[in-house]
């Protein structure tokens, strides 16, 4: 028998060796470094802002716009009732964050999804088509409610040919309409003098819908229809009566008709009696 010749293979200088290492022949520290530099850290993203709420508003990164923003930033003007009671118009949406805490946001269903027989579900999404030579052109429209359910409320519509932007748009024109409505006990039944509902009956109309608020005792409720109640839910009213008249299907008429009422407490007058019997709270409580 021949014997076999092995040739034993070497490692080129350039290609390190694999080194086994004992659990125990390195410290803590050590291997918790070692862990920390083979996990991968993901990069940095660069979020929207005015759509989510979770984020929050960073002040310092704020760069206002107008003289009324930088007032605002500068610290000379800390409340909204500044602005509002003043009448001075808002164009940047942040200022509502800095100045008014705890907004929330609610999408509100004005569209109707695909169906057959005219039967699809309740969308937050109002689709539209364009009819061109190149094809049919699709946008999309969105209402956006925003409020602090304290008392201050705003509405905004948006329009783009995608969903998003409809959104952002429509987030931002709710901030920027932002206004303080009037609280307080309107029904002859209660009587008990805290703003839980409307100090009188109000009356608001868009298009061929009207729409009657009407005050309700302690305890009834929102009895409004559904996409209303989330409008008066945000504004801070938790019991109250809803009559409309006309073309209710129209989700869209009938949410500005119920804003628009809304929008008529501060317009009416009302003697300093009748305040102290009413208990009437405007804006904050």
């Amino acid at each position: 028998m021949k014997e076999e010749k092995t040739e034993e293979i070497k490692a080129p200088e350039n290609q390190q060796e694999a080194v086994v290492v004992e659990e125990g022949s390195i410290p803590q520290e050590k291997q918790e470094l070692v862990k920390v530099q083979d996990e991968v850290v993901p990069e940095a993203v660069d979020v929207p802002v005015g759509i989510a709420r979770e984020q929050g508003f960073d002040k310092e990164k704020w760069h206002p716009k107008t003289k009324l923003g930088m007032r605002v930033k500068a610290g000379e003007i800390t409340t909204i009732d500044e602005i509002l009671d003043k009448g001075v118009r808002i164009f940047e949406a942040e200022i509502v964050d800095c100045l008014v805490q705890d907004v929330d946001i609610d999408l509100l269903a004005v569209g109707q999804s695909k169906g057959k027989f005219g039967g699809g579900k309740r969308s937050i999404w109002r689709q539209t088509q364009k009819k061109t030579r190149e094809g049919n052109k699709p946008s999309f429209t969105a209402l956006v409610v925003a409020g602090n359910r304290d008392g201050y409320i705003g509405l905004g519509a948006g329009k783009a040919k995608e969903t998003v932007p409809a959104r952002e748009k429509a987030t931002r024109n709710a901030k920027l309409s932002v206004m303080k409505i009037l609280r307080g006990c309107g029904s002859w039944r209660c009587g008990c003098g805290t703003p839980h509902s409307i100090p009188f009956t109000v009356k608001g109309k868009c298009g061929s819908v009207i729409v009657k608020l009407i005050p309700a005792p302690k305890g009834t409720k929102l009895c409004t229809e559904k996409e209303c109640a989330k409008i008066l839910e945000l504004a801070g009213i938790k019991d109250v009566y809803m009559r409309s008249l006309g073309h209710t299907a129209t989700k869209m008429n009938l949410v500005k008709a119920c804003f628009i009422a809304l929008k008529k407490l501060t317009e009416m007058k009302m003697t300093p009696e009748y305040y102290k019997i009413a208990g009437v709270k405007e804006g904050k409580k």
